[in-house]
């Protein structure tokens, strides 16, 4: 059928008004099949060998001749062209994500950068999108791999050379990034508990000032047993770590740590006893029947170092999204906090056999962990600690006096109570204030009589034995002094 002149005369008005309205771009192959249709349908030609032409068949060669004369030249480009991809986050989402990494979320590497939008900002980002989008922006993950880390160097070094300004110069050097960091690789233990990794990270974990964690991870699982914050590094964030591992798990077998004196021997000339850390600790890893190991090598103890990484990284964030300003509050945030870790990153301990033994109760916990302290009695017959002095009293409440100079170890338990061992006889101790509460004789009842009520005393079935004690503080004095020579 031939085609009438009003036809082509509608068509090329089509054409004419779609190219004004938008210029119409062909491939190639577009503009191929374009020209075969069109002359096609202006001389009234044979359809077949048009389709042999095209490599299509003939009622494809219909269908085109039906949107030629609808849409004109149009009808040939991809109706895509032009148009996004359905995954493409739209524009302000990709304008939002480098401000929300800068101005909220510049402490975490990508992975938890995405974790965190999904969670408190709706968006929800592939670690590659989110990384592509950081680095048009020109912005590095703190875990970036060695290679992306290479480029940039290159990049900023690049810029150095060709920088025209000393500040431009030193923008870049301050921005060189280095990835040589590698650690040697063992395999884990076979059991949880067979080996329990502890160190403490000094770093800017909230707030303005550094602070001190304390942290005890599983080798074999990878679970962190246990966390505490602390001003610095102290006996008491490393107790307060051993007493979550013997409540929630139990006892170990082995404790892996640094050879620091923290550990490692008796403090050269230390004022006191009690701040002497490896002596306390290690005593009360001797009454558990917990090993204690140390290592000169960080990267022997990889896994609490790792771990330390990874904290650094993610945790910071955390406690600043959190609102946490205290040393309170973060040790209390992070018995939540270890539970969402474990699970996401630690093995699940009932999948691998345990070696934990049996938990003691809170009361022998409370007991084993303790601060032991050599006093002598004064004048007065009353004990010196802590610039504040004490009475011993025993089970009924009366007083128990001794003569000057008698050696006396005082017990501080880690909840803070307050024991003396004489003798291998164990007293309580109470404060004498410097000033009586009331009068004796003015403005009290005379009559009035209280019962003095029977004093908890605990028995000599613990550690704080006055003798054993002491032989274990002269074996680490000799061990010091063997090291020395």
């Amino acid at each position: 059928m031939k085609m009438s002149q009003q036809d082509k005369y509608s068509i090329l008005s089509r054409e004419s008004e779609v190219d004004i309205i938008r210029k119409v771009i062909l491939t190639m192959n577009e503009q191929k099949k374009y020209e075969v249709i069109k002359k096609l349908v202006d001389t009234n030609g044979n359809k077949d060998r048009a389709a042999i032409e095209l490599g299509c068949t003939r009622r494809t060669v219909d269908r085109l001749i039906k949107a030629y004369r609808e849409r004109g030249k149009a009808a040939f480009s991809h109706g895509n062209k032009g148009r996004s991809p359905a995954h493409t986050k739209p524009d302000d989402i990709r304008q939002q994500i480098p401000l929300l990494y800068e101005n909220k979320y510049f402490d975490t590497n990508i992975r938890h950068f995405t974790e965190l939008l999904a969670k408190n900002d709706g968006i929800t980002i592939s670690e590659g999108t989110a990384r592509t989008i950081l680095l048009e922006k020109g912005i590095l993950s703190p875990k970036a791999h060695r290679s992306t880390r290479k480029a940039l160097k290159e990049k900023l070094q690049a810029e150095m050379r060709t920088a025209s300004t000393k500040k431009s110069r030193s923008d870049a050097a301050h921005k060189m990034l280095l990835a040589d960091n590698p650690h040697p690789r063992r395999p884990r233990c076979q059991f949880a508990g067979e080996m329990i990794q502890m160190d403490a990270s000094l770093h800017p974990w909230f707030g303005g000032s550094k602070t001190t964690l304390h942290a005890a991870i599983d080798d074999a699982t990878g679970m962190i047993v246990g966390a505490w914050f602390d001003k610095q590094e102290t006996l008491s964030g490393y107790y307060h770590v051993f007493r979550q591992i013997l409540t929630c798990y139990g006892i170990p077998y082995m404790f892996y740590t640094d050879r620091r004196t923290v550990f490692e021997y008796k403090q050269k000339n230390s004022p006191s006893l009690e701040n002497d850390t490896f002596t306390q600790f290690g005593y009360a890893c001797k009454q558990l029947g917990v090993d204690l190991k140390t290592t000169s090598i960080p990267q022997a103890k990889g896994r609490i170092e790792r771990l330390f990484g990874t904290l650094q990284s993610r945790l910071p964030a955390e406690l600043r999204l959190a609102g946490i300003s205290t040393i309170e509050q973060a040790n209390e945030f992070l018995a939540s906090y270890l539970k969402e870790f474990n699970a996401r990153f630690a093995l699940d301990m009932d999948c691998i056999k345990s070696v934990f033994e049996k938990q003691p109760d809170e009361e022998k916990i409370d007991q084993f962990l303790a601060v032991i302290t050599p006093r002598k009695v004064d004048a007065g017959h009353c004990i010196r600690f802590q610039n504040k002095y004490y009475e011993l009293r025993d089970e009924q409440g009366m007083r128990s006096d001794f003569h000057k100079g008698t050696s006396v170890m005082v017990i501080r338990t880690l909840s803070g109570k307050l024991y003396a061992s004489v003798c291998e006889r164990i007293y309580c101790m109470d404060e004498v204030p410097s000033h009586e509460e009331s009068s004796r004789y003015f403005g009290t009842d005379q009559n009035a009589h209280t019962e003095k009520k029977k004093r908890y005393i605990p028995d000599m079935n613990h550690p704080w034995k006055k003798d054993n004690f002491m032989k274990y503080v002269h074996a680490m004095v000799g061990r010091e002094e063997h090291w020395a020579c």
